[in-house]
C-alpha cells in the first residue's frame, strides 16, 4: 500500500508542477505588472515548494517502494530522468531571480516589467518545458522496464 500511495502522490505532484510551469508561461507576457506580477511571484514560490515535494516523495519511492534502490541505481532511464529534473531546476533559477527582482520593484503597483526582460525569462521557461518533457519520457521508459 505504501508504494501505491507514494506513486499516486508523486504523479499528482509532478502533473501539478507541470501545470504551474504552464501557468508561469502564460502569465509571463508583455505588460506584466500589478496584480499579474503578484500572482506570478506566488506561482513561482509554489513551483519551488512543489519541486521540493516531488523530490521528497521521489526519494520515498526509491527507498520505500516495491522496486527498491537497486532497481533505480542500475536504471539508465532513471538517471536520465534525474538529469532532466536537474536541468529543469537549473533553468528555473534565472527566471526566479528575475521574478523576485520584479516583485520588489513592483511593490508600489505601478511597475511594469520591460518587454526585453520578459522575452529573456520566457526563453528560459521554454527550455524548462522542453526539459520537463524529457522527465516524462524517461518516466514512461522506466514504467516499461527499459533502461
Amino acid at each position: 500500500m505504501t508504494d501505491l500511495v507514494l506513486a499516486i502522490l508523486h504523479h499528482l505532484l509532478v502533473f501539478t508542477l507541470a501545470g504551474i510551469l504552464a501557468g508561469e508561461f502564460v502569465l509571463m507576457r508583455k505588460g506584466l505588472g500589478g496584480r499579474e506580477l503578484k500572482i506570478l511571484a506566488h506561482i513561482d514560490r509554489m513551483y519551488g515548494v512543489l519541486a521540493l515535494a516531488v523530490i521528497a516523495v521521489g526519494l520515498g519511492r526509491v527507498f520505500y517502494g516495491l522496486k527498491g534502490w537497486e532497481y533505480y541505481a542500475g536504471n539508465h532511464a532513471f538517471w536520465g530522468k534525474m538529469l532532466a529534473f536537474l536541468i529543469v531546476a537549473l533553468l528555473s533559477i534565472r527566471p526566479t531571480i528575475r521574478i523576485l527582482a520584479w516583485s520588489r520593484a513592483g511593490k508600489d503597483g505601478a511597475y511594469v516589467v520591460p518587454d526585453v526582460e520578459i522575452a529573456a525569462a520566457r526563453r528560459f521557461l521554454v527550455f524548462q518545458i522542453v526539459a520537463f518533457a524529457f522527465i516524462l519520457i524517461f518516466a514512461a521508459m522506466m514504467a516499461r522496464w527499459t533502461g
